[in-house]
């Protein structure tokens, strides 16, 4: 094991440890300048660390992780393509070592126009081994997606999205209906790229792949998008109170945006009949809203 993956091992057990936000970004900006190969990402497991980070609540910690991701990305593709480059481009020993290559020797391996960041079961080479050319191509599928910003190694990634859809097959029964609007529905959110916290935590094994396959859409939604249905729940809650019963007027409350005591309130119960009433309170100045118990 080299150095600089006994010491990247280190940094992750700090980053694992750290208990606030200027103690993780502290960390995260002594890796930002680092260089990292492949190999060293895997055994070190570091890029997964910072992976997780991308869904941070603290948005400095969640952009920086998001930036050093994407410069090792960028990093290990570029040592990828010099190498891919280097080998094609060698000249074969036929006792004319001043002939120039010929332009086939040099035409790169990237597909023209594709994205040389993004990986995929094509560019990765990637092939379903269920013997089912339905479940082959789900496989794929899934694959695409799970790798689309991963830095983990093509077996790994390949082993995961075999177990997903061998799950979902099992669970489903077979190829049928059921089976496919599954897999669609578990690819279309491992694929939102503002959810990248969902891939990480498939790939590095913190979500198994049995409780993947068995998740609905809500569950497997970002924060961002968690907290926005939250907040159109409580908006919909507000309204459904208004037209159910009058509001009482009071000036017992003061608004928090604009610190005026021109209020109306109602009183419901929203829990149990052993938990207190839920108070929710509108200002008639700026309309903001707000709840208590």
């Amino acid at each position: 094991m080299s150095d600089s993956v006994v010491e990247l091992k280190k940094t992750v057990k700090q980053l694992q440890s750290a208990v606030n936000e200027q103690e993780i970004l502290s960390i995260l900006n002594t890796l930002k300048p680092r260089h990292v190969t492949e190999n060293i990402l895997r055994e070190s497991k570091v890029g997964l660390a910072v992976g997780k980070l991308r869904t941070h609540q603290s948005k400095p910690v969640s952009d920086l992780a998001k930036e050093i991701v994407k410069s090792w990305k960028t990093a290990v593709e570029r040592e990828k393509a010099k190498a891919s480059g280097s080998s094609a481009s060698t000249p074969t020993t036929n006792g004319d070592s001043g002939k120039r290559p010929t332009p086939a020797a040099t035409t790169p391996t990237t597909p023209s126009g594709a994205n040389a960041n993004t990986r995929t079961a094509k560019l990765d080479g990637v092939k379903g081994k269920t013997g089912d050319n339905t479940r082959d191509k789900c496989v794929e599928l899934i694959y695409d997606a799970l790798a689309s910003d991963a830095t983990a190694p093509v077996d790994s990634v390949a082993a995961k999205a075999h177990d997903i859809e061998r799950c979902v097959w099992t669970n489903m029964g077979g190829t049928n209906a059921e089976y496919k609007a599954k897999i669609r529905s578990l690819f279309v959110n491992l694929k939102d790229k503002s959810n990248p916290g969902l891939r990480a935590s498939i790939v590095d094994g913190s979500l198994s792949p049995e409780r993947f396959a068995k998740m609905t859409s809500q569950e497997m939604a970002s924060e961002e998008r968690k907290a926005a249905d939250k907040k159109i729940q409580e908006e919909n809650l507000f309204k459904s109170l208004s037209a159910a019963e009058k509001q009482a007027e009071t000036d017992a409350f003061q608004c928090s945006r604009c610190k005026q005591w021109k209020c109306v309130y109602r009183q419901q119960q929203t829990r149990s009949a052993d938990e207190p009433m839920t108070t929710f309170v509108t200002c008639t100045v700026c309309g903001n809203r707000w709840k208590f118990s």
